[in-house]
């Protein structure tokens, strides 16, 4: 009877210890490790987050950039912090699904060590070709390669990036290939294609737009699900043909891996109240993004089936990281 209530004071202590530890969280600022520079898709998406997250969370939201290795480094470091939600991080699906593939020096497992918060927004890629480029629409496109095999040149940010990858979705799913030329960045390939250097660039529509309206690019598909309103006269990619090259980049908000449920809950509801906040919603938007506030379990669902997806799409193509 004496051990009994020994061992049912300490659950007793273990439950008001954790009831205690929700209550008392935040009790000081949390910050947030961006793993790119300042201006990316991450750092946009969580400044826009940041000051009214804080107001939810009754504490402030401090940003820390620390790029370097495809955003991987960033998340490394978020990541060895303790598990208390006083550390977080945000990625794209490069930075948890597709580079922990392709770079070696990579330490920890997008799965076992990574606790997938919330996706609070996603931004559609387009397909542009540069303005003299011959080519309308995306079948005009394909049929251009099919005639002049290994000549149209396919821009990108990097071997290994997702505008790359998805250039090696689109030719794996339609047969025709063209020449990839990877650059030091996006910014670099993006100025090629409009000065007709190279000719074909898919990226995050964020990216594009401003460029689109002022012609300096011309826009033949988008890779959703439906016509987005941005660019209503822009088909889908499976209108034009091709099925399965449903593309997004999307921001995913997460935590070392061991988060308690209650700490867990308080950061989940604050980002859920945030993005309900009509404020934030219209900045994400005016900035390219949709807002889609997946919750922690669509979140992690999301990495697991995008893991699988761009590891299929690396196999194929062998692609290997600089």
């Amino acid at each position: 009877m004496k051990l009994a209530r020994v061992f049912g004071g300490i659950a007793t202590g273990i439950l008001i210890t954790s009831a205690a530890w929700a209550q008392a969280f935040p009790h000081k600022p949390v910050t947030v490790v961006v793993p790119f520079v300042p201006g990316g898709s991450s750092d946009a998406t969580m400044r826009a987050l940041s000051i009214k997250l804080g107001e939810n969370l009754g504490q402030p939201v401090i940003l820390e950039n620390k790029p370097g290795v495809n955003g991987t480094l960033g998340v490394g470091l978020a990541l060895r912090a303790p598990a208390d939600g006083y550390t977080l991080t945000i990625g794209s699906v490069g930075t948890y699904a597709i580079s922990p593939q392709l770079i070696k020096a990579v330490k920890w497992d997008p799965l076992k060590d990574v606790d997938m918060l919330g996706i609070p927004v996603r931004t559609v890629n387009v397909i542009v070709v540069t303005p003299s480029f011959p080519a309308n629409t995306l079948p005009e496109l394909l049929d251009y390669m099919k005639k002049n095999p290994g000549k149209v040149s396919f821009a990108n940010s990097g071997e290994g990036s997702t505008d790359h990858l998805t250039s090696m979705l689109l030719w794996q799913k339609t047969g025709v290939a063209g020449l990839n030329v990877a650059y030091k960045g996006g910014g670099a390939a993006l100025t090629d294609v409009m000065a007709g250097h190279a000719n074909v660039l898919i990226t995050n529509l964020s990216v594009l737009l401003a460029q689109i309206k002022a012609g300096r690019l011309k826009a033949i598909a988008v890779t959703a699900e439906n016509r987005i309103a941005e660019l209503p006269n822009v088909p889908t990619v499976a209108e034009s043909g091709v099925k399965g090259l449903d593309v997004y980049s999307w921001q995913g908000i997460a935590a070392p891996k061991g988060l308690s449920q209650p700490v867990r809950d308080k950061i989940t509801s604050a980002l859920v109240a945030t993005l309900k906040d009509p404020s934030v919603v219209k900045s994400l938007e005016q900035g390219g993004f949709e807002v889609v506030s997946l919750n922690s379990t669509q979140a992690q669902a999301l990495l697991q089936s995008e893991i699988q997806r761009w590891k299929t799409v690396i196999d194929v193509a062998g692609v290997r990281a600089e």
